[in-house]
C-alpha cells in the first residue's frame, strides 16, 4: 500500500460497540510512522473477522480513519492514536475515509464463469513449453540419432 491514497474516496460514518476483544482491528500510521507516502494519518491494517468491525462489515483494510469520536487523527503520532482508541469508551463513532476500487485493471478476479487467467501468462507458458522442448531435443539430438 505504500504509495499514495486513490484521489476517489468516500467519507462516512461508522459506530461500533467495543466488544470483548475490543473494537477488533488493528491500526497504522501516523506522524512519526508514516504508512502512506506523504500522508501522516492513520489507517486500518488488519480487520479481525469476529471483531466488532468484521461483524458490522463497512470498516475495510486500507480505509484512513479521520476522526475518532469526533476527535481528529490527523497530525498525530502513532501512538497518541492508540491512547485514543483505548479511551475511547464502549460505543465509539469513527469518521472514515475508505478508498474506491482501483477501475482501470484487472482486480484479480473475474465475474463468476469467467476465467482470471491472462492471455500473455498463456502465450508465455507455451513459449516456455516450446523452449524446453527445443532445448531437450538440441541436447540429446546426437543420442537420438544412434537410435535409429
Amino acid at each position: 500500500m505504500n504509495g499514495s491514497l486513490h484521489s476517489a474516496a468516500k467519507v462516512m460514518d461508522i459506530k461500533l460497540k467495543r466488544g470483548p476483544a475490543g473494537l477488533g482491528f488493528n491500526i497504522v500510521g501516523g506522524v512519526d510512522q508514516q504508512y502512506v507516502m506523504n500522508d501522516s494519518g492513520i489507517y486500518v491494517s488488519k480487520i479481525k473477522e469476529d471483531g466488532a468491525a468484521g461483524l458490522d462489515g463497512r470498516l475495510k483494510e486500507g480505509d484512513k480513519i479521520l476522526a475518532i469520536n469526533g476527535v481528529k487523527l490527523e497530525d498525530r503520532t502513532h501512538s497518541a492514536a492508540v491512547e485514543l482508541f483505548r479511551t475511547a469508551g464502549e460505543d465509539v463513532e469513527l469518521r472514515v475515509q475508505q478508498k474506491l476500487p482501483h477501475m482501470n485493471g484487472p482486480t484479480g478476479s473475474g465475474p463468476e464463469g469467467e476465467s482470471s487467467v491472462s492471455p500473455l501468462g498463456v502465450m508465455a507458458a507455451v513459449v516456455g513449453a516450446a523452449a524446453l522442448v527445443a532445448f531437450i531435443y538440441m541436447r540429446f539430438q546426437p543420442q537420438l540419432r544412434k537410435l535409429f
